[in-house]
């Protein structure tokens, strides 16, 4: 595996390890402050990628999928950060602390509006990410290096409109509420 699919496999893990070490000294230890600084080391690890991505290509490395997927990871994590750790918090607090109100699962307009709110947090991520290797192409100036990016690019646009196509079809067919 190259140095950039381990530096996303560890961005990914580092993401997860910080954002339980958080829960963890909030809640269990109740130290706020340590609790707030490790929530707040996610976007160092975003940083970490991007600079061992730019490092790896600047150095004369040709893009891979692995770089494109480098600056998806980039964009996702600082579009969806907040609301995953809003979503890791509220479940620890529940689960684990046994303290708050059951995450409750939505259900039909309610759902709609959070679906379609996730299809603009992703069109924010591609804005991120698509600036990243714009960035990235034109720093290198090289289009025989780093053309995988613009196959990248098409492909997680024509996912990013299936996304909102989906997120508006719960308005028109919306999510019921299981039978409990």
């Amino acid at each position: 595996m190259s140095v950039i699919v381990w530096a996303i496999i560890l961005a990914e893990v580092s993401f997860w390890v910080v954002i339980l070490l958080g829960l963890v000294f909030r809640y269990v230890f109740n130290r706020k402050k340590m609790g707030f600084f490790f929530l707040a080391l996610t976007p160092v690890i975003d940083l970490f990628l991007l600079i061992v991505t730019a490092f790896d290509l600047l150095n004369g490395g040709t893009a891979t999928r692995a770089h494109a997927i480098a600056a998806i990871y980039l964009g996702v994590s600082v579009a969806f950060g907040k609301s995953m750790i809003r979503w890791a918090d509220e479940r620890f607090l529940y689960y684990v602390k046994k303290q708050g109100e059951k995450p409750e699962r939505k259900t039909g307009f309610s759902y709609a509006r959070h679906s379609l709110k996730g299809s603009f947090q992703h069109l924010f991520a591609y804005v991120i990410g698509t600036g990243f290797l714009i960035s990235l192409i034109y720093l290198v100036d090289d289009p025989a290096r780093t053309s995988v990016f613009f196959s990248t690019l098409k492909v997680w646009a024509a996912i990013l409109l299936i996304d909102f196509v989906i997120s508006i079809s719960y308005f028109i067919w919306p999510r019921e509420r299981r039978a409990s």
